[in-house]
């Protein structure tokens, strides 16, 4: 039985008793994570059949995983008390939030690099493609090693695999485009994202999606160059659009949405959601997770082996 039972079971209590509950844990072993998920009492946790989670199902049932980041955004500004991404916290209190989520580094580049090959390469600046090429195992790789696709899809890329910068395509947010090794497979698989009837979209209703699928927004839509609001909004419209797809009804894909970094320096704290059938609606995690934590979620949910840094992570499966 799924590990959240007992926390829903607490949350309950709590809410026939009119106290105020809190979390606690203790340190474990990444393989063990500390028993900090939760539900909150509120009406949010009533599945219904057109909420986006509480449908059922398990970790287990997951063959899809998309990732959607955003940039340069601490917790607090996008899901705290005076948060501007409403939409996006519409869909944390309908799915999940792991409270504790933090980036590893500053600047952007090498969390981005981190989180897809489990570790940062060294890389301390957001250098570009060219002066920077990653040469070790990642989660593109290992997928194409198992005779399995993956899609990176980045709006505004004119070309294919594009290790330039313009515009409001930044290649240091695609970052498959910073390891020659799948060079070859990412000039067939790196590809432009499109809009409302646009190659992702075609994806989502045709049932084509692919098991691991990066979402790079241009930087107006990430909230790099624009406000909050304008970044809330694009997510808000795309997790509508995957949630209401046939590929999603299918009940075999899971979606994490996060930022590459804060803005306060010291914590580096980041909004996180998680958004699939199983989740339990009103879900909130402490346990202390990373970009490694990511991928090693992915890693477990496609049937990976766990890259650099992903084995000393705390697991997300808890919250599915």
């Amino acid at each position: 039985m799924r590990g959240l039972v007992s926390a829903t079971v607490a949350a309950i209590t709590l809410a026939v008793t009119g106290c105020a509950g809190t979390s606690t844990s203790t340190a474990q072993a990444p393989e063990s994570p500390p028993p900090t998920t939760r539900v909150l009492g509120t009406t949010a946790t009533q599945p219904s059949a057109s909420a986006p989670c509480g449908r059922g199902g398990s970790a287990a049932d997951y063959t899809h995983v998309i990732w959607i980041w955003m940039e340069n955004r601490s917790y607090s500004q996008v899901l705290g008390p005076n948060g501007q991404a409403p939409r996006l916290a519409t869909y944390g209190r309908r799915c999940g939030v792991a409270t504790a989520y933090y980036a590893l580094t500053h600047p952007s580049l090498p969390n981005y690099l981190a989180a897809v090959s489990g570790s940062t390469g060294g890389v301390r600046s957001d250098c570009s493609p060219t002066s920077c090429p990653q040469r070790r195992p990642t989660l593109f790789r290992q997928l194409r090693e198992r005779g399995r696709q993956w899609r990176s899809l980045a709006e505004n890329m004119s070309s294919a695999c594009d290790r330039a910068s313009y515009g409001r395509y930044a290649a240091r947010h695609n970052p498959a485009v910073y390891f020659p090794g799948i060079r070859s497979d990412c000039l067939h698989w790196d590809l432009t994202m499109g809009g409302a009837t646009g190659r992702f979209a075609r994806m989502l209703q045709q049932r084509t999606l692919r098991p691991f699928t990066f979402l790079t927004p241009n930087l107006c839509d990430d909230g790099h160059d624009c406000p909050t609001a304008t970044a809330d909004t694009w997510l808000g419209t795309w997790l509508d659009r995957i949630v209401a797809s046939p590929t999603y009804a299918a009940g075999h894909t899971a979606v994490f949405v996060t930022w590459d970094e804060g803005l306060d320096g010291s914590s580096n704290r980041v909004a996180t959601v998680v958004v699939a059938p199983s989740v339990t609606p009103g879900t909130r995690s402490a346990t202390r997770y990373t970009h490694y934590s990511l991928l090693r979620t992915t890693e477990e949910l496609l049937g990976l082996p766990l890259l650099g840094g992903a084995a000393n992570a705390h697991s997300m499966k808890a919250m599915l």
